[in-house]
């Protein structure tokens, strides 16, 4: 094996395997508690909280460990309302026609349309954003820039990382694309390394926040695991 600076694993803890059961069944019945809303209430969430969760889908495995990502926090009401006016605008054209009959169809139980009020209401918007080029260390120089790797597979384990931390602190989420999302690249001030992977919504959910029956409908580990 070709030699590497490298440093003891100091932070591993084993446990039990009785506590890893319970520990498993525990992260699974809270876990099974996330639910994606549109129905978000203005109560504030502190800047604090959600940099704790950035961090924390910071630490996502990423090809040659390069984080090819970056996230934009918004909480400015003028910023939200934009990115509200531009992903109303494209989502009218989407329900319209050119999302095709399948999709829309697929979309009825869910009860979607193309009115995103969420986009004003909740606290926080977190606009994800894939990075083609960059290495392990930021620089302004383009030229210096090294190619990431695996860049669509690391971007959406650390967005499930921080669904989940998201989701562990005691909010609730939404994942939204609106098609197409290039806007949020002008809307964020991101350059065109970048490009816009996924908008999350985070917040409380407003009193009247509800579950469509169809979202609930969660396929048994018989078909989504084998075991050989």
């Amino acid at each position: 094996m070709q030699e590497h600076d490298c440093s003891p694993l100091s932070d591993y803890i084993e446990y039990p395997e009785a506590e890893m059961l319970e520990r498993s069944q525990s992260f699974y019945n809270d876990i099974k508690r996330r639910h994606s809303i549109r129905s978000f209430s203005d109560r504030p969430v502190s800047k604090e909280i959600i940099e704790n969760c950035l961090k924390a889908a910071g630490t996502a495995p990423s090809g040659a460990n390069h984080q090819p990502w970056h996230f934009v926090a918004v909480s400015s009401a003028e910023i939200k309302k934009q990115i509200r006016e531009q992903a109303e605008h494209h989502e009218r054209g989407f329900y319209e026609g050119r999302a095709g009959e399948e999709w829309l169809n697929a979309l009825k139980d869910l009860g979607t349309d193309a009115n995103k009020p969420y986009l004003e209401h909740a606290p926080w918007l977190i606009a994800i954003f894939s990075q083609k080029k960059g290495g392990i260390t930021n620089t302004d120089n383009e030229e210096d820039k090294k190619t990431n790797y695996y860049v669509h597979e690391s971007v959406g384990i650390a967005t499930g990382i921080l669904i989940t931390a998201l989701h562990n602190a005691g909010l609730t989420t939404l994942t939204h694309t609106p098609k197409p999302m290039s806007f949020l690249n002008k809307v964020c001030q991101r350059g065109d390394n970048e490009r816009a992977y996924m908008l999350l919504i985070a917040g409380y959910p407003a009193a009247d926040a509800t579950i469509p029956a169809h979202a609930q409908v969660k396929k048994p580990l018989t078909d989504i695991a084998t075991f050989l």
